[in-house]
């Protein structure tokens, strides 16, 4: 993604309210109060604040970000990143640092996961006594246990 070129930047100093789309990739430096589309990538900047979805190819967020992110392949949290909200990608990366408050849907094949009913056996209850084993004295040489 670092090596296409960014076609459409929106400055730091730029406050947008309001739906972006665009067919290009996108690099978002100020705010945007509305959903962002793009069929390109997107790069949300270290000190962009996003109030709103986004959907593209790949992203890469370095900034602040409350809503859900949709990609088609990669998403990136950098170290920098706060997301609120939900990710779906095929792949997903997360830098030491990044904060993530949401669910995560990664799936690398893009196919919906198999919930056939019959293929998987009940959860079986935890027992409803514990039983405690204690180390015996006279054995621990020779590592045996005994219960008590």
């Amino acid at each position: 993604m670092d090596n296409e070129a960014v076609q459409t930047i929106i400055a730091e100093d730029i406050e947008i309210t309001g739906s972006v789309k665009c067919a290009s990739t996108i690099q978002i430096d100020g705010k945007l109060n509305g959903d962002l589309a793009s069929a390109g990538n997107a790069t949300i900047g270290a000190n962009a604040v996003i109030n709103g979805n986004i959907t593209s190819d790949s992203a890469v967020i370095k900034g602040q970000v409350n809503g859900n992110v949709s990609s088609k392949d990669r998403i990136q949290l950098t170290s920098t990143a706060k997301l609120t909200g939900d990710i779906r990608a095929k792949r997903l990366s997360v830098e030491d640092g990044a904060t993530l408050i949401g669910k995560t849907e990664v799936n690398p094949s893009g196919q919906a996961p198999s919930r056939a009913t019959g293929d998987h056996k009940p959860v079986q209850p935890a027992a409803e006594e514990a039983v405690v084993i204690e180390e015996d004295a006279d054995d621990k040489s020779k590592g045996l246990f005994q219960k008590k």
